[in-house]
């Protein structure tokens, strides 16, 4: 069952998030968009879900991993600036300050970034551009997707216990199954859910 704009909006407004602060610069400031789009199904009925990308197998960095639109904070810009920002390069999805209905919590990656989830909605479905240096595959993904029960597992090498998602005919791992977990909880089901201690999989450590 979808819900309204209004309704996650006022969600996402509630919402006390969790801020990392980092006054010795250690970690490289990100911004990542969770943008809720709405599209048509096969049946005639409109169907809410975000944007999820396959990042290319020639990237130096997190190769062929599973993303949201997103990437590194230019000088003087806010979280939100550059959210939009690289919405739009990898997506080609030009979207406006007036579509953001949030923030959720900082997430620091094993990678050394401090990623800010920026919450975006549209109820439209704008066409797409993907950027063929950022993104081997774009996925649509439902809200009934994404409400289902998350995979939870340990690893040996850390106490912490690891979160993936079943979406995309996939299995995706944090860190960005973490933030788009905290999304499904927090704006689709109005749950107090924190995903800070949540482990990644060492493959994304480096």
């Amino acid at each position: 069952m979808d819900i309204t704009r209004e309704t996650a909006a006022a969600r996402a407004r509630n919402w006390s998030r969790r801020v990392i602060d980092d006054p010795e610069g250690r970690l490289r400031r990100s911004a990542v968009a969770i943008t809720v789009v709405q599209r048509t199904d096969a049946d005639g009925r409109a169907t809410h879900g975000i944007y999820l990308a396959r990042r290319p197998a020639s990237l130096r960095n997190h190769a062929y991993q599973f993303a949201l639109p997103g990437g590194r904070l230019d000088p003087g810009e806010t979280t939100t600036q550059a959210a939009l920002r690289e919405l739009h390069e990898e997506v080609g999805v030009d979207l406006g300050d007036e579509t953001v209905i949030g923030l959720l919590d900082d997430y620091e990656t094993r990678s050394g970034y401090l990623m800010t989830p920026v919450v975006c909605w549209v109820d439209d479905d704008p066409p797409v551009a993907p950027n063929p240096d950022e993104v081997h595959q774009l996925f649509f993904v439902t809200f009934d997707e994404l409400r289902r029960p998350p995979i939870f597992s340990t690893i040996p090498e850390s106490p912490r216990t690891l979160v993936a998602l079943s979406i995309a005919d996939t299995v995706v791992h944090a860190p960005t199954a973490a933030v788009i977990y905290q999304f499904a909880e927090v704006v689709l089901a109005g749950r107090d859910t924190r995903v800070h201690d949540l482990e990644q999989p060492v493959f994304a450590w480096r």
